[in-house]
């Protein structure tokens, strides 16, 4: 980033984003780089259905995980207990195809709003936040989606 044209490099922070004007842009590059991915190099990500606003699933990205999904425009993650790129849909079929990427305003998350392809949850459910807590208790809200016929 050039500090005031003059030729002068700085590194870019998050705080840059947070104070920049309405309409501001910046090379996305720099702010991958610049944020605070945790000690084992990974970022939340929030999947968010498009169109409806109803939140999927939480999961975790690394690099590799976010470059790919930004270049291809399929959600890819990072499986913590495989400890390994993890295509969501790959052996399930229920893909999900990105529409847009937000970072949160301290860059410690990622909202990732798709589309979509049948259930986001392992269980079958169209979303992983199917148990509500209501006061003493945790209330189931949906049963899994029956699958296709083969």
């Amino acid at each position: 980033m050039d500090e005031g044209g003059l030729g002068h490099t700085m590194k870019l922070t998050m705080l840059d984003l947070e104070t920049a004007a309405v309409g501001s842009r910046f090379p996305l590059a720099p702010v991958l780089e610049a944020l605070p991915w945790n000690r084992d190099g990974l970022i939340a990500a929030i999947a968010q259905q498009h169109g409806s606003g109803e939140v999927l699933m939480l999961a975790w990205m690394n690099r590799r995980a976010l470059d790919e999904t930004l270049a291809s425009g399929q959600v890819c993650y990072w499986s913590r207990s495989r400890q390994q790129l993890w295509r969501k849909g790959e052996s399930s079929g229920h893909w999900q195809q990105l529409i847009e990427a937000r970072l949160d305003c301290d860059g410690d998350a990622i909202l990732l709003i798709v589309d979509q392809q049948g259930p986001a949850c392992h269980t079958g459910r169209p979303t992983c936040f199917y148990n509500a807590i209501e006061d003493d208790q945790v209330h189931i809200l949906t049963a899994p989606l029956k699958e296709p016929a083969a």
